[in-house]
């Protein structure tokens, strides 16, 4: 096995972020964002609604995602836009894997647009693209030789 610093190319598979889905996590994320509605917090009151617990809001998911695009660019990425859209709920007990692909590169702006992908066990919580500004973004990849795997 072995590392390797580069920029991403077009078609570059971010690896998966397997995110627990918390009771801390869901309120926590609704507190900061001053998302105080019931059903971010209040169990009965979100099942009166008729979901079957409390579930994450989409600032908290936003964050999540942008935490995982600069996650993999580096510190110096610069989120230039996020346009992501929610699907099914994360709930308590879950586990939301992120996944995205590098689907455009532009070396006159320097930035990228990824493809995010975010599932849990109901299907897809979170889809869309985020534009990222590469200011000398190398990635450092852990490369498998196939003699290892």
């Amino acid at each position: 096995m072995r590392s390797e610093t580069t920029r991403p190319d077009v078609g570059t598979e971010l690896p998966p972020l397997e995110i627990p889905i918390t009771r801390t996590l869901i309120v926590a994320g609704a507190i900061a964002s001053r998302d105080y509605q019931d059903v971010h917090h209040d169990a009965e009151l979100a099942r009166r609604k008729g979901s079957p617990d409390i579930f994450m809001n989409i600032l908290t998911t936003n964050g999540l995602v942008g935490r995982y695009i600069t996650d993999f660019f580096g510190p110096t990425a610069e989120l230039r836009k996020v346009a992501i859209r929610l699907g099914a709920p994360n709930h308590p007990g879950d586990t939301m894997v992120l996944t995205g692909r590098v689907e455009e590169l532009d070396d006159d702006t320097g930035t990228a647009r990824v493809r995010v992908r975010g599932t849990n066990g109901i299907g897809d919580h979170v889809t869309g693209t985020v534009t990222v500004h590469l200011t000398g973004s190398l990635v450092t990849v852990t490369v498998v030789d196939e003699e290892e795997a």
